[in-house]
């Protein structure tokens, strides 16, 4: 497959709600007997997600938005000399998938590091590590990600020991997939300077064996104490990061991701890779709270082709389920801990009450029943607070990010607060093999409640949050409604009655992601008037025996009516 850019609108016009960002724009053409489209695809099923016209036969577009969506007759009319015709040949095309929440400079940076996605053991580790060593002789330290212990036939979290059965003298630093955690061999510990009386940071833990010896296990807040050790990544290196991140993702056709934790002078690289051409997908940032002040004081910011946008803030509650870092309203099941609060009152709440009354939207990580039960209480207090008056402020649109673990209790609140609950359905993969043993049987009735989310009245916008999965949209459209993993199992008392619709997955990864973003106006489904952002896939999502799902791949991406990825074989 290759990727072939066709064509780039230099100017869009971009609007969300409390935001204008001035960029030249391109009006919506009116249709006219003598319109003559830009391009027109038809031959295959179009599902809209428009609950008003929710299939058709054809589209076309003109001037990177949508002039028509019907039949195959009024659309062939619509063709001249300069049209570009694709045919989808049984293809299924859809509006543009967005990942609701990723990590694109992470996304990237897997394909340039050691990446131990899939490793199936410890063994696998260190024989992932020895070939690496080999391949590059002048590593001076070695960095990867992606390892998961909980499918491994122990079952337990690598050591130092282990890295160093490989090697005692490069520093060794392995992230766990969830981010959360970390791995070190004795040579990055030293160099850390971390020993058995290194007393932990707030929200984070060094796990110790029996005689008090750091095992190499670094927990959350705690990471930051060796991070220091790693070189820091080159411009270039992170501009590579972006653009290798944006390739993956269009060719799995994704036409944008909402970019959670981003950093600021990330950012300028993002705007300058999409006004160049270099980077086709969509961006929605949201910074992270420790790189906020400037868009707290100067406002949303965006490129000039409207693509790269940058209007929310990232925060943290608490860690992750699979490293015990999340935190719960009861110990966990298998451990006596009851995970890890991550920020205290006074340090949040400042900075909320500016970003309510700065338009900026908050995206707060809550993972564990009690972590979502703090960030809904903080942000009743805030709504409360302000009384909602000023009209830029009344619908703010706050997310949780994940919001896994829920109290029965509090379900109601997200509609009650108008919070979006914005969720990973491939978690519920990997995690139905861990999470009973953290949580125990009672507390699974409010885990990855997808279903009754959306019953309660709140939109559930999908996301994959890559490098921590695949991030392949497939992927997360066969968890939402299968909710089983990739061979169909589903776990005992993993509750099947979560699973979504297909209609409703369709939404989660098209229209409600373009409402958390405020951009509902533009994109999210295929109509007349809305910017023309498209995905294809191999087979009919809608139609198609669950099991075929994952093993489809995307054929087609366009975003503003120009190509960012064409499969070979589908070539006009």
């Amino acid at each position: 497959m290759k990727n072939t850019l066709i064509s780039l609108l230099a100017s869009i016009c971009l609007t969300t709600a409390a935001f204008v960002q001035e960029v030249e724009s391109v009006a919506p053409p009116t249709l006219q007997n003598n319109t003559v489209a830009d391009m027109v695809i038809w031959g295959g099923p179009i599902y809209t997600a428009d609950d008003d016209n929710p299939m058709a036969e054809a589209v076309a577009i003109k001037g990177g938005r949508f002039v028509y969506v019907g039949n195959k007759a009024d659309a062939n009319a619509l063709t001249g000399t300069q049209t570009m015709v694709i045919d989808l040949a049984g293809s299924t095309l859809f509006p543009g998938f967005v990942d609701a929440h990723a990590h694109l400079n992470g996304i990237g940076a897997r394909e340039m590091m050691l990446n131990l996605e899939g490793v199936a053991s410890i063994s696998g580790v260190q024989d992932q590590l020895t070939a690496w060593i080999t391949s590059h002789p002048e590593s001076q330290i070695i960095i990867g990600r992606g390892w998961i212990e909980t499918h491994w036939p122990k079952k337990r979290f690598p050591t130092r020991w282990d890295l160093d059965a490989v090697t005692k003298d490069i520093p060794i630093i392995l992230e766990r997939a969830d981010g959360h955690a970390i791995v070190a061999n004795s040579a990055a510990l030293a160099a850390a300077g971390i020993t058995g009386d290194t007393v932990p940071p707030f929200g984070g833990d060094i796990l110790k064996n029996a005689l008090g010896e750091p095992t190499g296990m670094i927990i959350d807040a705690a990471m930051g104490l060796i991070f220091p050790i790693i070189p820091a990544s080159t411009e270039e290196q992170e501009k590579q990061a972006f653009k290798v991140g944006g390739d993956i993702y269009a060719a799995y056709g994704w036409t944008g991701l909402h970019n959670m934790g981003a950093s600021w002078g990330g950012l300028d690289m993002m705007e300058s890779l999409s006004d160049s051409g270099a980077m086709g997908i969509r961006v929605y940032n949201s910074v992270d709270f420790t790189e906020s002040e400037t868009l707290l004081s100067n406002g949303p910011r965006a490129s000039k082709n409207g693509r790269v946008i940058t209007r929310a803030i990232k925060m943290y509650v608490d860690g992750a389920l699979g490293s015990r870092g999340a935190a719960l309203l009861a110990p966990y099941s298998d451990a006596d801990t009851h995970g890890l609060i991550q920020a205290k009152d006074g340090d949040v709440l400042p900075i909320m009450r500016l970003a309510l009354r700065r338009g900026i939207q908050v995206n707060t990580h809550a993972i564990g029943d009690a972590g979502n039960r703090q960030v809904l209480d903080w942000y009743e207090k805030i709504f409360k607070e302000s009384g909602l008056e000023d009209e830029s402020i009344t619908a703010p649109r706050w997310r949780i990010e994940h919001a896994q673990i829920i109290n029965s209790a509090d379900i109601p609140r997200f509609k009650s607060l108008g919070v979006i609950p914005s969720m990973q359905p491939s978690h519920a993969i990997g995690d139905m093999y861990f999470a009973p043993d953290r949580l125990g049987e009672e507390r699974l009735y409010g885990a990855y409640a997808w279903r009754t989310l959306i019953d309660s009245g709140v939109i559930v916008p999908g996301g994959s949050d890559a490098p921590v999965e695949r991030g392949d949209p497939l992927i997360e459209f066969y968890a939402a409604v299968a909710r089983a993993d990739l061979s169909g199992f589903q776990g005992a008392n993993w509750h099947a009655e979560e699973a979504v619709s297909r209609s409703q997955a369709l939404k989660m990864f098209t229209l409600w992601p373009a409402i958390a973003s405020f951009q509902e106006d533009e994109l999210g489904t295929i109509a007349v008037g809305k910017k023309a952002d498209l995905t294809a896939f191999s087979i009919d999502l809608i139609t198609t025996d669950v099991a075929n799902i994952p093993k489809a791949h995307a054929v087609l991406t366009i975003v503003d009516g120009g190509v960012i990825f064409l499969q070979e074989k589908a070539k006009p």
